[in-house]
């Protein structure tokens, strides 16, 4: 590993006078990338298919903040269940702090949307049209002729439409699949604030996948800074084995020098432009191409694979397997505990929701037989799907309660009523 740290002062996708420093990555191949792809396409499918996927009736995710309605796998959560949500946040939290101390960055080089769409499908969409790293600087350095003109436009074009499909896709996850049809198939002038939305949205994606790319890694992403405060030894991560790699060098002849060829070519592919024999960096999202890139070169030099793979930095100075440490045994024991404690909560959440106060300005009253009455009124929210019938009752009282107007509340599915009922006490 260099002992040089300068890397450490300044991102590699910025020049020294603070210009944007464009990343042309060579384009990968080898077993770790054949794998992502298959994430990636299994991922993508479940993504645009989402929004039409129902379980009860309801959607499998939806996020409607307009409705202050939110569905998770067909149930439904209103903002009488804030607390449930809450919870959920701890426990994600806890989640993303145990997957990150334990994993690193892993979720942003396999699962993360912007990674994903990105890299199998932005980046690879610009290999087809303007060819591999050398071919694509070549391209930007050329002057504009007819044929320049004809790949860049093509390739914006193309990425502005699939901007407008992941807009659009996205926006179903927030108002319904349903919705957004009836948006799509009614006249614009209906719906000119929606569809304002959707192309500046679009507009946005579009910004972020054609212009500022792995900055959004490097630089936008909070969970890349949080990513430099968790790291320790122990984390699971890509990473440069500097006690067989070094010293490098160049030849056949490997006498006194470690496996590392001094190729370069783990820092052609990476997509945030790092050089990851320095160590574990901040930029770095364990996409593994550096990984595929070194086993290529390690079997074209008939030396063993894994000079840069998924290992700890307490592996490799100590040359033992990875584990678990101390602290990340601890957020698995709390995240245990939290899981335990919100899976009951679920399970005990009411299907319907009741809210009972004394009628605003009135007092009990005492009627001429000696009973005593008073009213209060309740309003009423119905969280299933079906149709709900409620009465009202005293616990441990004798006495009577008479609702107004009616015998029996009836609670149509994802309604809310309210209403007047009579206590009789003698």
């Amino acid at each position: 590993m260099s002992t040089n740290e300068s890397f450490r002062d300044h991102i590699s996708t910025i020049n020294e006078d603070g210009s944007r420093k464009w990343i042309y990555p060579k384009k990968p191949k080898g077993r770790f990338y054949n794998r992502r792809k298959v994430v990636s396409a299994v991922l993508l499918i479940i993504l645009f298919s989402g929004p039409f996927i129902r379980i009860g009736g309801e959607p499998l995710l939806m996020l409607n903040i307009l409705e202050r309605k939110f569905v998770l796998f067909g149930q439904i959560f209103w903002p009488q269940d804030f607390y449930i949500a809450a919870f959920a946040f701890i426990v994600t939290l806890i989640g993303i702090t145990l997957f990150t101390v334990v994993f690193g960055r892993l979720f942003c080089g396999w699962v993360c949307p912007q990674t994903i769409f990105m890299e199998m499908v932005f980046r690879r969409i610009e290999y087809w049209l303007e060819g591999d790293y050398v071919a694509q600087q070549k391209l930007t350095a050329a002057k504009w002729d007819a044929k320049k003109i004809r790949i860049k436009t093509s390739k914006h074009l193309i990425f502005y439409l699939i901007s407008f499909l992941i807009s659009n896709t996205f926006l179903m996850y927030i108002i319904g699949s349903e919705e957004l049809i009836k948006i799509i198939t009614d006249p614009p002038a209906e719906h000119i604030l929606g569809l304002s939305l959707i192309l500046i949205f679009s507009f946005v994606f579009y910004a972020v996948f054609a212009f500022m790319r792995e900055q959004v890694c490097t630089t936008v992403c909070p969970y890349g800074r949080l990513q430099g405060v968790l790291l320790d030894k122990h984390s699971y991560n890509v990473a440069y084995d500097h006690e067989r790699g070094e010293p490098r060098g160049k030849g056949k002849e490997r006498s006194g020098l470690g496996d590392c060829v001094d190729c370069g070519l783990c820092v052609r592919v990476c997509p945030t432009g790092i050089d990851i024999r320095n160590g574990t960096q901040l930029e770095c999202v364990n996409c593994t191409a550096c990984i595929d890139a070194c086993d290529e070169i390690m079997d074209a030099t008939e030396q063993p694979r894994g000079l840069i793979r998924y290992t700890s930095e307490e592996a490799i100075e100590k040359k033992v397997p990875f584990s678990l440490s101390t602290r990340a045994k601890a957020y698995v024991a709390l995240l245990a505990v939290l899981t335990v404690i919100f899976s009951f909560i679920l399970v005990n959440r009411s299907d319907v929701e009741v809210n009972i106060l004394r009628c605003y300005g009135t007092t009990f009253e005492k009627l001429e037989n000696g009973n005593y009455v008073n009213f209060y009124t309740y309003r009423m929210l119905n969280k299933t799907q079906e149709e709900q019938k409620v009465t009202f009752s005293l616990l441990g009282k004798e006495g009577k309660v008479t609702i107004i107007g009616m015998d029996t509340v009836k609670v149509q599915p994802q309604e809310s009523v309210e209403g007047t009922i009579l206590v009789t006490l003698p």
